[in-house]
Order: C-alpha cells, then sequence, then structure tokens
C-alpha cells in the first residue's frame, strides 16, 4: 500500500478498560502495522457531536477530554501529546462547502473515542490528530461529508470513523467481558456485515428500518453513523469492504474495517 491510496477506517472503539483487553489491543496493533505511517490523522468520534461541523483544537500537546466516568483511575491520568496539526485544520476547512463555515476550538482535546484507539495504534503519539465533530446523523449527509474529506486520503491522512458497531449499552445484562452476544447485538452485526460485504449502501442508510435488533443495537445512533463518514471517504463507497476486527466484547459487535 502507498500513501496515494491510504484506506479509511471504522473502528469500535469501545471504553477505556478496552485498553486492558490483550485481544482487542493485539488486533488494533497489528491492523496499523498493516499500514504504512500516516502523515496526519482526521477522525470522527461518536462523542462529539455537534454543529456546525467544528475541528478541536490545532495546538500541540492540547490536554485530553476524559469524557467518561466510573472507571479506574489510571484512565484519568492517560495523556496522548501529538504535534501541531494547523496544516491538517487549514486543508481540512479548504475542502468544507462556503455556505458551511468550519468552527475550529482553541482548547478542546481528543475524547476518549479518538484517543483510546489511537494510543494503541501508534503509541509514540507522533502524529498529527485532529478531531472533526459529527454534525448530524443523517447518512446521506454524512457519506457526503466523508467525499469531501477523500481528497485527504491522498495527502498521507488517515481518515477514521470511530464508534461500536452495537452499542445497546441500556439492555446489557451480563456485564463480562467475555459475555455471549445477546441476540439483538449478533443479529444486527450479522446484518451490518452482509450488507457492508455486499456494498449495499442503500440498505445500510435504511439501517432504523431494515436492521434486526433495532433500536436495542443503538437506542442512540451515533455510534454507528461515523460508519458512513467512513464509506463516504471511499474510493467506491459502495465497495465491498475489509472487516480487520470482529467478535464481542461484553456482547456488543466490535465489527471494524477498512475501505479503499
Amino acid at each position: 500500500m502507498t500513501v496515494s491510496d491510504f484506506p479509511a477506517l471504522y473502528i469500535s472503539h469501545g471504553a477505556p478498560m478496552l485498553l486492558d483487553d490483550d485481544l482487542w489491543v493485539s488486533q488494533l496493533a497489528d491492523w496499523a502495522k498493516t499500514m504504512p505511517k500516516p502523515k496526519a490523522i482526521l477522525i470522527v468520534s461518536a462523542h462529539w457531536e455537534s454543529a456546525p461541523i467544528s475541528i478541536s483544537s490545532t495546538a500541540a500537546n492540547t490536554p485530553l477530554i476524559y469524557d467518561f466516568g466510573g472507571f479506574d483511575p489510571k484512565f484519568y491520568q492517560m495523556t496522548y501529546n501529538t504535534p501541531d496539526a494547523s496544516w491538517l485544520g487549514d486543508l481540512v476547512a479548504k475542502l468544507m462547502p462556503d455556505n458551511e463555515p468550519l468552527h475550529q476550538h482553541s482548547t478542546r482535546g481528543l475524547d476518549h473515542g479518538a484517543w483510546v484507539p489511537l494510543r494503541v495504534m501508534y503509541p509514540d503519539a507522533d502524529i498529527p490528530v485532529l478531531q472533526l465533530s459529527m454534525p448530524t446523523h443523517d447518512p446521506v449527509k454524512l457519506l457526503s461529508l466523508g467525499a469531501r474529506l477523500r481528497s485527504l486520503r491522498e495527502e498521507g491522512v488517515l481518515v477514521i470513523g470511530s464508534g461500536f458497531m452495537t452499542h445497546g449499552l441500556p439492555y446489557i445484562r451480563d456485564w463480562r467481558t467475555d459475555a455471549q452476544a445477546p441476540g439483538w447485538s449478533s443479529d444486527f452485526d450479522l446484518w451490518a456485515a452482509e450488507a457492508l460485504a455486499a456494498g449495499d449502501l442503500d440498505t445500510l442508510i435504511d439501517y432504523r428500518n431494515s436492521a434486526p435488533g433495532m433500536p436495542y443495537a443503538h437506542p442512540t445512533v451515533e455510534h454507528f453513523t461515523p460508519l458512513f463518514i467512513s464509506l463516504g471517504a471511499a474510493t467506491r463507497p459502495d465497495a465491498a469492504i475489509d472487516t480487520k476486527i470482529d467478535g464481542y466484547f461484553m456482547g456488543l459487535a466490535k465489527r471494524s474495517f477498512e475501505v479503499g
């Protein structure tokens, strides 16, 4: 793979304690090793829903956001000090339509949907990282936004949508990490796998009506919809995807994939 055909990714990022899960860590780290080192990373996380479209601080060493509660204190001490990303911020701003100005936050850092997977994939924190807000959950609009970001791949930028393939936390009854997946989780995951393998955008777009396991798999949809930004950034959004990670964590599907 060369920089000119850098992929876009959809990552099931999980909670901070996934950093203690040896299997997930090894899967994500091994995946990163199959790609050339990116010049920069643009990531859209389920945990930043904001319109108008916004970007995080471009300054080096911007402090992280610890947007979670009740976890081991060690997770609140973790850092991920990345280099200045001003040039990437300028590139992203130029890709936005004239009637949708980009808002730049001066102090907002990366939330855990960004820094948790990136600490595993690129532990040296020597790559500029910029986070883009998710301004809507409309799949068609998110596909269009992803398409605007497509050219970044030619600049050596890794585009990532970070969510979780199923995220029905209110309906989890067995919180063990190796718990059997509930039917609503496994059914949704199988449906998604088949639709993605077929490049069936229409079915994916209609997930609220066509996907089994709804609304339990996604009582709120912010962990699924980053997928559409990743697909939009693909050269062919309707091409079959390459699943890199599958299986379950606490019964939730951690399916993750890349598109060319």
